[in-house]
């Protein structure tokens, strides 16, 4: 049975959160995949009621910042619609490296638990004429479905915060980066500029399930990924997670006044 509760000290060893229910651990990866199911088709749509369009601000400043080069072999988590992979790939061809590994296999893999997200992500593909250099590959984040050390980077955008178990997610990512591999996560984090958590507060409760009922005919998805964003840890507590994974060289950068977060870390 679920109960609907915002306290941290009702959870026990076999519930977790979904939103700010409280729901038995084994229910919630099924609860979510059915959130992404309801909203696959428009998940730009989404993301753009979620953010007012910035987020495609911020994945600019998270391809920026990972500076991917030909040669690497990529891993987006979470990403079944390509969103990430298309820009990765569009930087390498426009800083004129030649795409597609000299060995054959996918530079990039899209990882996503949900078959409806990669089927939207298959048919962007082919809509854009790619038609090579990525696979996609229906896998869990908290037991992913690649070799030790096969990745070079490690990307996973608006995704890490509906997983069950971050930590097994955080150290999945270390596992299968290679010595020297690269983790960048993308998320919605903790407002730290003054006077905005209240109006972000008031956009997400009240305007943001509104607008997920005009729009797209379902208030309760919206709802939970506006809850999902409140029980995210912020930004010192997930690098901390970041760390006890493994991983070093941690650093953030928080973007729009702290409402998402870029965290970087090494596997060294």
């Amino acid at each position: 049975m679920r109960t609907n509760t915002a306290n941290e000290s009702q959870l026990d060893s076999t519930t977790t959160h979904f939103g700010f229910e409280t729901v038995p651990e084994a229910e919630k990866a099924g609860l979510v995949r059915d959130v992404f199911d309801s909203v696959a088709s428009r998940y730009d749509l989404m993301n753009d009621l979620m953010s007012g369009g910035i987020h495609r601000l911020w994945k600019g400043s998270m391809i920026d910042w990972l500076a991917p080069r030909p040669g690497m072999r990529f891993l987006d988590v979470g990403g079944g619609t390509g969103d990430i992979a298309f820009r990765i790939r569009e930087k390498i061809m426009a800083a004129g490296g030649v795409y597609g590994a000299t060995d054959g296999e996918p530079d990039i893999s899209v990882c996503d638990i949900n078959r409806e997200m990669l089927q939207v992500g298959r048919n962007r593909a082919i809509d854009r004429g790619i038609l090579s250099g990525l696979s996609w590959v229906c896998g869990d984040a908290e037991a992913l479905p690649f070799p030790d050390s096969s990745m070079d980077a490690y990307t996973i955008a608006f995704c890490i915060r509906n997983v069950t178990h971050i930590d097994r997610a955080l150290a999945e990512a270390r596992r299968v980066l290679r010595p020297g591999g690269r983790f960048l996560c993308l998320e919605f984090s903790r407002v730290i500029m003054p006077g905005l958590d209240r109006l972000y507060d008031t956009y997400s409760f009240r305007i943001l399930p509104w607008l997920g009922e005009m729009v797209a005919d379902d208030r309760d998805s919206y709802r939970y990924l506006a809850e999902s964003i409140r029980r995210f840890p912020d930004q010192e507590t997930f690098a901390a997670m970041i760390e006890d994974a493994g991983m070093e060289q941690v650093s953030v950068r928080n973007l729009s006044g702290g409402i998402a977060a870029l965290h970087s870390g090494w596997r060294v």
